[in-house]
């Protein structure tokens, strides 16, 4: 590419003139409904009736999109657009108009005047399209609907797209949230030779909805020094004469893309990827650009004021109805569009042509250009079993070396993510195919079990916020991956969760999005097993997070051994379009199905266990249920306590991997129909259910049930601190001797002739409870417990 950054007279006003175009989209779309080429006299029937959207960063946002869409022609750019501002929508859906995607994707909104009366009407428009950059917007794979992940997103989509530029519009109100704040690191992370890059724009318009940004309001040198302290090198574009500004950003972005491919052509070149000071720019222009100045006497244009509608009274003041079509009129439509309604075309001939545009780039419908991974079989790390709960074995370890596998087939598309927890998790395994991504510095000690390397596909940060936004712009460009995380943890990103949910819920629903990767998220160092940890550590409560998203795009799982992990696992990875939650426990743990079976098992999502079960061919007197490794666990010993001293109590064991399966099937399309719930569960017979979580989630799920009233859900009830897994069971009733004790209790012919079973048991969890105070451990037959049948 040339390495000349000089740009003629006549661009700058093709520049302009386009800007221009964008702007008079932008404030069109918060105000028409009619009357979208000022034909006649603006009237109150033209406007809507309720007026909304968010003027201020719109123009910042096209400014900076034209100019990138000079350098894609210029130098050829395969390049995407992010919007950070929450509310920029009208900034970017019309540089996406005029480019003439929207039209070829939406029919109806065509390039003449019926079509963007139409494009005006619909805009935060009951019908239509909301005010952030929605699935349903062309280009767009972030909203924004929570501010604080556009930087992770952007490099989220860079990693292995070599060859792609990610420039990313980064509010200067977004900018002070937790997530964007250490999302600048994600610098560190970023190979020059096989990544793209990403240009952040950091725009400062100076205020949020009624107060100033902090970095807006420090000096210039100040937040220089912030930001080569982050490692970046900052270029500042400052001013508010258009002219001048589009002279200087022409400059500025042409340097940023030049510096760009020098750094990426002489790391591809000397195959050394040494961490570049990659290039940014700062951009600082009035908030509410090219609008009304003041309204009323007040400040408007560079103050907060511009926020969103800078003229909200239009149809009730004829002053602000002549102020209203003199700001539009500012924008001298009838020298950008024809009689007709087409932009002229000269302008149109500024935007790049097919998949260039940033509007239909493929890496931004990431569904176009998925594989699906090439998968080993996973049946190959299965634990053999030296019988039916007998066998201790790390439940993810297996699960770590599958994934190595997966990593090693897939190193173009498959990265595995995990906050400084891979090694804890017992997924190091992975390292032997990949080490951890690290650009910083290094040291020789790295060397003795670091485990880092530059072209590692292990992402390892202290952010849950940053490690979700990378995955996320990682799979909505088309790629696969996979998170773990600890149980207590991932509640740092419950809003992460509900925005990507939301985003895929829209998204089933668009045609032309293709799907893309499931986000499968593995939820481990459960609650059960806070050994050290204690109390701050024991929380299961995403589960109920995850239950309150659509059905169509979540899916909870709780694989009771390895080998169900394993098959749990694979059919996740296979998956598109959903979030998969995988909970199960790092530590060690009795196995109860060899593979044939877990297969069997994890297909149904729920089943009858028979050889934990005495009661075929007649009713149970009770049923006796799990969700849970833990939880299982001692169900099952629970089972084995009540049948060692009442033999003749018939009990059915249900054991449960799909936690949906216990909704019914008109809630969700894994749901078990009545029929076969009551099969399983009885219609009238006690069913003492042991669960992983909160205990309300279970009855939350099965309330509309035909035997609701007679299940009775034991689960965490905050009670906890430095604990034996067994007393921590056991102050929240989840323990054997508690589940025993209560079939007894709810079997009426147990009631009074079980008594002397029922204080047994009573005194054997007393002395379980006192052995663990006085020897900080289980009682060895409690922590050596194994299947006796």
């Amino acid at each position: 590419m040339t390495t000349s950054t000089s740009v003629t007279e006549t661009e700058l006003q093709s520049l302009d003139a386009w800007w221009r175009a964008c702007n008079y989209l932008a404030a069109g779309m918060i105000y028409l409904r009619d009357n979208p080429l000022l034909k006649e006299p603006l009237k109150p029937e033209h406007l809507k009736k309720r007026l909304l959207g968010h003027w201020g960063s719109s123009p910042g946002l096209s400014f900076v999109y034209a100019h990138l869409n000079r350098l894609i022609i210029k130098h050829d750019l395969d390049a995407i657009f992010l919007t950070g501002p929450g509310h920029g929508a009208p900034g970017v859906l019309a540089p996406v108009y005029l480019e003439g995607t929207y039209s070829e994707i939406y029919p109806d909104k065509s390039e003449d005047e019926a079509g963007l009366k139409r494009f005006f009407k619909e805009f935060s428009f009951p019908g239509g399209i909301g005010s952030h950059c929605t699935p349903e917007m062309p280009g767009s794979i972030h909203e924004g609907g929570e501010l604080g992940y556009s930087v992770s997103h952007a490099f989220g989509a860079a990693y292995d797209n070599p060859d792609l530029l990610v420039t990313v519009m980064v509010g200067d109100g977004e900018a002070e949230t937790g997530p964007l704040a250490t999302a600048w690191h994600s610098n560190k992370f970023l190979n020059p030779i096989c990544d793209g890059a990403v240009l952040p724009v950091l725009h400062l318009n100076g205020y949020k909805i009624n107060n100033p940004t902090l970095l807006s309001r420090i000096s210039h040198d100040e937040l220089a020094r912030l930001f080569e302290g982050y490692g970046w090198t900052p270029h500042f574009v400052e001013g508010d004469d258009p002219m001048t500004m589009h002279r200087a950003m022409a400059e500025v972005m042409e340097r940023c893309v030049h510096d760009i491919r020098a750094i990426q052509q002489e790391a591809r070149k000397s195959g050394k990827a040494i961490r570049p000071r990659w290039p940014m720019i700062v951009l600082r222009s009035p908030k509410g650009w090219t609008g009304p100045k003041e309204v009323d006497g007040h400040k408007v244009e560079g103050f907060w004021r511009a926020h969103q509608v800078p003229l909200a009274g239009v149809a009730e003041n004829p002053q602000h109805l002549a102020q209203l079509q003199d700001w539009l009129k500012s924008y001298r439509p009838q020298e950008l569009f024809d009689a007709q309604g087409r932009l002229m075309p000269a302008l149109k001939a500024l935007a790049p042509k097919g998949n260039r545009r940033m509007s239909a780039n493929p890496h931004a419908n990431g569904g176009l250009l998925r594989k699906p991974l090439s998968m080993p079989d996973f049946r190959d790390y299965a634990v053999k079993l030296e019988g039916r709960g007998k066998t201790m074995e790390g439940n993810t370890r297996p699960l770590g070396q599958l994934l190595r596998d997966v990593m090693a087939a897939n190193m173009d598309r498959f990265r595995v993510f995990g906050p400084d927890e891979t090694t804890s998790n017992k997924l190091d395994d992975v390292y032997q195919a990949s080490k951890k991504t690290w650009m910083a510095d290094m040291l020789p000690e790295d060397a003795d079990g670091g485990q880092l390397a530059a072209d590692g596909r292990v992402m390892e940060m202290l952010s849950e916020h940053t490690l979700e936004g990378w995955l996320e712009g990682y799979l909505l460009t088309g790629r696969h991956g996979f998170f773990s995380t600890y149980e207590a943890f991932v509640h740092v990103i419950d809003s992460m969760f509900n925005q990507h949910a939301k985003w895929l819920e829209s998204s089933r629903s668009i045609p032309w999005r293709d799907p893309v990767a499931s986000l499968n998220l593995l939820i481990t160092s459960t609650v059960w097993r806070q050994d050290h940890n204690g109390f701050s550590h024991q929380d299961p409560g995403f589960l109920d997070v995850v239950v309150n998203k659509s059905p169509n795009v979540t899916r909870i799982y709780l694989p009771p051994d390895a080998n169900c992990l394993l098959s749990v696992a694979d059919h996740c990875l296979k998956s598109t379009d959903y979030i998969n939650v995988i909970v199960s426990d790092k530590q060690k743990h009795l196995q109860y199905l060899d593979m044939d079976a877990a297969i069997r098992h994890c297909t149904k999502g729920i089943d009858i266990w028979p050889w934990a079960s005495n009661d075929e061919g007649a009713e149970p007197d009770a049923v006796i249920a799990s969700a849970g490794d833990v939880a299982t666990q001692e169900a099952l010993a629970a089972v084995a306590l009540l049948r060692a001293h009442i033999p003749d109590v018939k009990l059915r064991f249900v054991n449960v991997v799909d936690l949906y399966k216990l909704t019914p099937d008109s809630q969700h399309p894994h749901g078990l129909s009545d029929a076969d719930f009551d099969s399983l569960f009885t219609l009238d017979k006690p069913v003492i259910f042991n669960f992983h979580g909160y205990p309300y989630l279970i009855h939350r799920l099965a309330y509309r049930r035909n035997n609701h009233d007679n299940m009775h859900v034991r689960g965490y009830k905050e009670k906890g601190n430095i604990n034996t897994p067994l007393e921590l069971a056991i102050n929240n009733q989840v323990d054997r001797f508690s589940l025993a004790i209560d079939v007894i209790d709810r079997v009426p012919r147990l009631k009074v002739a079980a008594a002397h079973v029922k204080e047994r048991l009573r005194d054997m969890q007393m002395e379980c409870k006192a052995y663990a105070w006085e020897h900080g451990v289980d009682m060895p037959e409690v922590d050596g417990w194994k299947w006796p049948f």
